[in-house]
């Protein structure tokens, strides 16, 4: 299994670089699957969404799909992503995300196809593989709201893969309260390992070891 779990999706070249040599082959021979199922439970404008969409698209895959997990049959969704080479899942509602996840029945189905493809998440994509993503963890990094928006308290993690937790867009100037103050006051709450990666870093994990690619800023509490 083999996943590039970035804070702000492929925006420099170490990133690009990192996910060419886990495809093992150019990006204009593979194919890309791009789900946007986090985004969806966002309000007001998406320019940001459909920047990525036209950065990731811009690379020059062989073939450029588009699927939401939510409303098709299973089978269809399982279908989609089995014909991609890369599986790229989009910012947004990282609990939506989730919950569309489990609620549709699609865990074991996705785990088995990344048992063969490339997974890059950006950012809410690369929150979902925290067995730690709960409702308690929304109360320690303080983002219940977003899951009380969906009318829940409790979110069930739909991998379960890492005991530790992701939490993106450290230093970013698109959520400026995110600096090192607010960053030590989650490690301060959290009874479970942290990465906080700026928007030009991402978690590497390749066939079960864990590492860090970046051309900005990360902090890891064990």
């Amino acid at each position: 299994m083999e996943l590039l779990l970035t804070a702000g999706g492929l925006r420099n070249e170490t990133l690009r670089d990192a996910l060419r040599d886990m495809l093992g082959k150019p990006f204009g021979a593979a194919n890309v699957v791009y789900v946007p199922t986090a985004s969806v439970a966002e309000r007001g404008d998406h320019g940001w969404l459909v920047a990525d969409m036209n950065r990731v698209r811009g690379l020059g895959w062989r073939e450029f799909d588009v699927l939401e997990l939510n409303g098709l049959p299973r089978r269809t969704v399982l279908d989609r992503l089995l014909h991609a080479d890369v599986v790229y899942v989009s910012g947004g509602n990282h609990y939506h995300l989730a919950r569309s996840v489990t609620g549709n029945g699609l865990a074991g189905g996705i785990l088995e196809a990344l048992e063969s493809r490339v997974y890059v998440g950006w950012s809410a994509g690369s929150m979902i593989f925290s067995r730690n993503l709960t409702g308690h963890s929304a109360d320690v990094i303080g983002d219940a709201a977003d899951l009380h928006v969906l009318g829940a308290t409790e979110v069930e993690p739909p991998f379960g893969l890492f005991d530790w937790y992701l939490k993106p867009h450290l230093y970013s100037p698109d959520f400026p309260e995110r600096d090192d103050a607010w960053a030590d006051r989650i490690v301060a709450r959290a009874d479970f390992p942290v990465y906080f990666l700026d928007d030009d870093t991402a978690v590497r994990v390749r066939n079960g070891t864990v590492d860090v690619v970046s051309e900005g800023r990360w902090r890891f509490h064990p």
